[in-house]
């Protein structure tokens, strides 16, 4: 008996010390008879072991599940700089539940409300000289345009308006080949040549290539003009040239001309933009397959702009919790640019001016109402971070799009190589898309939403980022109700309303206000301009507040509302310098010429 006590005394050492007074209680000190108190130290050893198991099954076990309809994300807001690089997401959960179901059955997610009281109207009023009449014989205009696609569409919208300032022939634009996307398209290669110059043939004379001159193709004179260079700049600066030098080619054409012109100007501007510059059929063909897939995956979808690559960010000068590694690898990036000022990634956040992440999208998204059962169609390139960057979009979103996920190699391949022609498929997407999205307010996405609301007033949905910031930095303080609240307070004003912008207010681009009309009556046909694919020169018997000096020129005086702001990413600072400045005053000194050149960088990156 005493050998058998001394084995289960031996085995006790094998237990954990908590364990062993238990079983001493229970193998040395069973006495038959005894008071209750003989039991306390047992129940005391009891009590104290259960206490310890629960504590230490209650760590090693998985958290409860989440209430049916919910998850958690890991924080990854952007930190601020000077915060711990080394912090790792996962030791950040965000304090709120996020509701699968989107809640947004207050109102309409697809449409805009009264959207069918207002529609596009840019036909030329009967006191818009045709070009027939207007156009000098001798007097050609050239253009080299400058950036990717959308900033480029920008060059070739202004190029036919300043022709048609200087009387002048227009030559088919010059596409950028050069910058930092270096696509080899041509005009003829990304747009309809012929329907450019056939829809607008009584608006502005456009040709083809240069005319010969006694047997010589005419060489050009190149110079370039100031960003947002008025009417009256373009006669002073321009057209002495031209009558020296017979053709004129204008460089780095990109937002070179007012956002401030009358009626009748802006009109032309939308006559171009939204009718006469068609993407080539090949374009136009696969654009319609791809719109077509996302339809048969689901009848409503969102496309999102999601502006998140490297180059971007970079030049933004934001920054966004990565650590040195992010600051090193952006930081190389940045240098590229050697005008480019030190960045205050703080003051450039606080100001709204960075990029959201993929994650504050989504909960952007989650916020005004919209599920995990939408369907999204992302047009992006390389996002930094990759898949890990994306992961917390796609934990939102899980059916997630891309023309790469759609459509085979195969079917992609014509485009592949050219940077503007992949970026042409996205444009198409994002405007048949019944919700667009952009992180960003850079050159596609305000050519988008000005698009958007021409054709119906489609919902456009532009982040508030100056707002959003706060919440987005607070949101774990903070519970899922009043953050989704305060998200779509914040929100109101950019969701491509009609009327959420004053008229002449913003990029013209973006607010095309003078080409839109109210009806007391809905518009039948919801969407459509007055103008036609087959009539692009229509009549109306209204002059819209344009007046003639009585010498049959325009006057440029009669001006839209004042600019509200360019929006620029990094280089906002500069522009009212510049602005205040008359072109006499442009001309003298070569500080102010600097500032040009330092502000060629403003669009450069928006697209």
């Amino acid at each position: 008996m005493k050998k058998t006590n001394n084995n289960k005394i031996r085995r006790s050492f094998l237990l954990p010390p908590e364990l062993r007074y238990v079983f001493r209680a229970l193998v040395l000190r069973r006495r038959p008879h005894g008071s209750i108190g003989r039991y306390l130290p047992f129940v005391s050893a009891l009590s104290g072991c259960s206490l310890l198991l629960f504590a230490v099954f209650s760590l090693l076990s998985p958290p409860p599940p989440h209430p049916s309809g919910h998850l958690h994300l890991l924080s990854s807001s952007p930190r601020h700089e000077g915060a711990e690089a080394a912090k790792s997401a996962s030791e950040s959960i965000s304090a709120f539940l996020i509701p699968e179901n989107g809640g947004g059955e207050d109102r309409d997610l697809w449409r805009t409300q009264a959207s069918n009281l207002f529609h596009g109207c840019s036909e030329a009023s009967r006191k818009f000289i045709a070009a027939d009449t207007k156009t000098q014989p001798n007097r050609f205009l050239l253009i080299a345009t400058s950036g990717g696609l959308n900033q480029q569409r920008t060059g070739i919208v202004d190029a036919v308006v300043a022709a048609y300032i200087l009387n002048a022939t227009l030559v088919i634009p010059k596409l950028d080949q050069k910058s930092f996307w270096k696509d080899s398209s041509n005009f003829g290669e990304i747009f309809n040549v012929d329907w450019f110059i056939s829809f607008l043939s009584r608006d502005v004379r456009i040709i083809k290539h240069l005319p010969q001159e006694e047997g010589k193709i005419l060489t050009p004179h190149n110079m370039r003009v100031p960003r947002k260079c008025t009417p009256h700049c373009y006669e002073s600066r321009v057209i002495p040239v031209l009558k020296k030098k017979t053709a004129v080619q204008l460089t780095k054409f990109d937002y070179r001309l007012s956002n401030r012109l009358n009626t009748e100007l802006q009109r032309l501007r939308c006559r171009v933009n939204y009718h006469a510059l068609k993407f080539t059929d090949s374009i136009n063909e696969m654009g319609r397959i791809l719109v077509e897939r996302m339809r048969m995956r689901s009848h409503n979808f969102i496309a999102l702009h999601l502006r998140f690559e490297p180059d971007m960010l970079a030049f933004s000068g934001c920054y966004y919790g990565g650590g040195d590694k992010e600051r090193s690898e952006l930081g190389a990036i940045r240098k590229r640019w050697k005008t480019l000022h030190v960045s205050n990634p703080d003051k450039v956040r606080r100001h709204g001016r960075c990029p959201l992440t993929p994650v504050e999208v989504g909960l952007m998204l989650r916020a005004l109402g919209y599920g995990s059962d939408i369907h999204i169609y992302v047009a992006s390139g390389e996002v930094y971070g990759g898949e890990e960057t994306l992961a917390p979009l796609k934990a939102l979103f899980p059916n997630f799009h891309s023309k790469e996920t759609i459509a085979s190699q195969e079917e992609l391949a014509p485009f592949m190589s050219f940077s503007s022609r992949m970026a042409a498929l996205d444009f198409i997407v994002c405007d048949e898309s019944n919700v667009f999205v952009t992180n960003n307010n850079g050159n596609m996405a305000k050519i988008l939403a000005g698009r958007r609301r021409y054709f119906g007033h489609k919902p456009t949905i532009r982040p508030n980022a100056k707002k959003l910031y706060k919440l987005f930095m607070n949101r774990e303080n903070t519970t899922w109700e009043e953050f989704a609240s305060r998200v779509r307070t914040s929100q109101i004003g950019f969701m491509g309303a009609p009327n959420e912008m004053k008229p002449g207010r913003g990029e013209f681009h973006e607010n095309p206000s003078s080409c839109i009309c109210e009806s007391s009556e809905p518009n039948p046909a919801g969407i459509s301009s007055h103008l036609t694919e087959s009539d692009g020169n229509s009549k109306i018997e209204e002059g819209n507040g344009t007046s003639s000096n009585g010498n049959g020129d325009l006057d440029y005086e009669q001006l839209t509302e004042a600019d509200h702001e360019w929006s620029e990413l990094v280089l906002g600072e500069n522009i009212n310098i510049l602005q205040e400045k008359t072109p006499n005053e442009l001309d003298s000194g070569m500080g102010l010429q600097n500032k040009f050149d330092q502000v060629e960088l403003d669009e450069v990156f928006s697209d």
